[in-house]
């Protein structure tokens, strides 16, 4: 993780101009904008931190009452509305909705264009593929899981994520492709910099010139960085997992090259993805870097557990490297809007990254102790973890002699390609076919709030003014939700743990003295009144109170947005 981190972070920093200045204005950065937002409005106080602390707490208190005590369903489905669960048993056609406040301001920040773009995506996946599905599924080489007879018996989200899903993947790889090719002006000049740099023996002249918020890490120390991690991941394939293969020398070269090109190429990609709507789709183009890994080395003639443990490493740089874009990114915009320093930035994340892989490995490391992400008979119970699993069951095809859904992933290709051509955002419409539509439909909802907030007055001025206060709200409903998200995952897992390994306080607590009492008397209070909190409202009527109140949050968030007056 330290090694993909710190590569991230290197190879970001050539591009750093080019997505905070050159295309300043054309993306949006929604999470970027909600943080700005916020620290912002911490500065200046007044009537505008008033208007971000009870947007937070109408954030707060909305997804604690709905998602985290389930007084209504987090996700609305048509498949729980008479006629149409018919329709989504027979038919597999459903849509979904996530009803939590923080994907609705999500939404408003990203903008209708990108929104309409990502929704046409799950429409495409969910509304069309889906339920067809069951029908040309066998004619792209798809089959029903051992002991289902036909596609047909799966349910629609099996169908998804199983299957549909993997057109996606292809739609992000073919869209990540051409973005990387859209982007080649920049990719040259970028490197031409470092090149340039190199020569200079050091960048004293780049230092000098710059200013303080236009400079960053020597390019010379950029590209010692990186070529210091190659080396060291060449060292280790070479000598440590792969010394006993033939070619061990070739094998470990390709393994590096590898994870240090796509690494490269799809940092790019992924910091492109932040920027537009704040997600990015690790899981999918770690599994295309598996894929790749995996088809090359296994032709190279490097096979069985230690031909998975080399791919999965390729897969834990690239996929580590790709996070740390993603976040960096987001940074880089809001030093950009505050005055930060680049470099203290950059630095400051790789010394981080330094923490963060031994506490991550650390958890990791804990979790497959105690819980297991496999069902085997010392963890029956294993956690889901579907990502991992995929990935895990499709390195274990290919090195096993199986093989990847080449036509899905070519399907996905060819669509994102179309759509391109099309004039339309290849890799937004793509990431709408790899992600659940129930995250897409609140994205676009409020992004149509936001498209009906900056035309709600003729006033240039006065329109400005109600989108500036629909922004600050925006990013009071996303920070309000995200601390109870964190608040309720951790009383979910409480629950799971503690909860359910003791009928009682005193089987949990073990220690003595003062401590140990009032953790006997927290606990004693949990099991007194365990469940009350939890309304257990996942039914037809959760669902449809979810869509009303839903409804009700759209309806507010435009109307104090509208309440925004120009300053005089």
């Amino acid at each position: 993780p330290f090694l993909g981190a710190v590569l991230g972070v290197l190879y970001l920093v050539p591009f750093r101009r080019y997505f905070v200045a050159e295309m300043h204005g054309k993306l949006p950065f929604p999470e970027g904008t909600a943080t700005t937002e916020v620290l912002m409005t911490g500065e200046t106080g007044g009537a505008q931190a008033r208007t971000l602390l009870y947007s937070m707490g109408i954030g707060a208190l909305f997804d604690f009452v709905g998602p985290a005590m389930r007084a209504w369903r987090e996700e609305f489905t048509t498949a729980l509305v008479p006629v149409l669960d018919k329709v989504a048993l027979k038919v597999k056609l459903v849509f979904t909705l996530n009803t939590t406040a923080a994907v609705l301001g999500l939404g408003y920040l990203i903008g209708v264009r990108y929104a309409a773009f990502i929704m046409a995506g799950s429409v495409l996946s969910f509304l069309v593929l889906v339920p067809l599905f069951p029908y040309i599924g066998g004619y792209l080489g798809s089959v029903p899981p051992q002991g289902i007879a036909s596609l047909s018996d799966l349910d629609h989200e099996t169908l998804f994520y199983d299957y549909v899903r993997y057109i996606g993947i292809g739609g992000i790889f073919a869209a990540g492709v051409v973005s990387i090719f859209k982007m080649r002006g920049v990719i040259r000049t970028a490197l031409g910099q470092v090149l340039a740099q190199v020569k200079k023996m050091g960048g004293r002249a780049e230092a000098t010139e710059s200013v303080r918020t236009d400079s960053d890490i020597a390019l010379p120390v950029v590209v010692a960085g990186i070529v210091a991690i190659g080396l060291f991941l060449f060292v280790y394939f070479r000598f440590a997992l792969l010394s006993s293969f033939e070619g061990a020398t070739y094998l470990a070269l390709l393994a590096v090259l590898i994870a240090m090109l796509v690494s490269f190429l799809f940092a790019a990609v992924s910091a492109w993805a932040v920027a537009m709507i704040s997600v990015t789709p690790i899981s999918g183009m770690t599994l295309t870097t598996l894929i790749i890994s995996s088809f090359l080395l296994v032709n190279l003639g490097l096979h069985g557990d230690k031909g998975m443990v080399a791919t999965l490493l390729i897969g834990g740089v690239v996929c580590t490297a790709l996070s740390m874009t993603g976040s960096l990114v987001t940074q880089f915009k809001v030093g950009y809007w505050l005055g930060s320093t680049p470099k203290t930035i950059q630095w400051s994340n790789i010394l981080g990254s330094v923490v963060a892989a031994v506490t991550t490995t650390g958890v990791m490391m804990l979790l497959a102790h105690v819980y297991g992400f496999r069902a085997d008979p010392t963890h029956p119970d294993p956690l889901p973890a579907p990502q991992p699993n995929a990935m895990a069951d499709v390195v274990k095809g290919i090195m096993g002699g199986g093989e990847a859904p080449w036509a899905l992933y070519g399907v996905g290709a060819v669509l994102a390609i179309i759509v391109e051509l099309l004039g339309i955002s290849g890799l937004a419409f793509a990431l709408g076919m790899y992600l659940p539509m129930s995250l897409n439909s609140p994205i676009l909802i409020g992004a149509i709030v936001a498209w009906l907030v900056q035309r709600s007055s003729k006033d240039a001025a006065v329109a400005k003014a109600r989108n500036d206060r629909g922004i600050l709200i925006s990013s009071g409903l996303i920070a309000g939700g995200a601390l109870i998200g964190v608040l309720a995952a951790l009383v979910r897992f409480y629950e799971d743990t503690a909860a359910g390994a003791a009928t009682s306080a005193a089987e949990l607590v073990p220690a003595s003295g003062l401590w140990g009492s009032m953790q006997r008397l927290a606990r004693e209070v949990y099991f007194s009144i365990g469940g009350l909190w939890d309304f257990g409202n996942d039914g037809a009527a959760g669902n449809y109170l979810g869509l009303g109140v839903f409804a009700l949050l759209c309806v507010y968030l435009y109307l104090d947005s509208r309440r925004g007056r120009p300053q005089a």
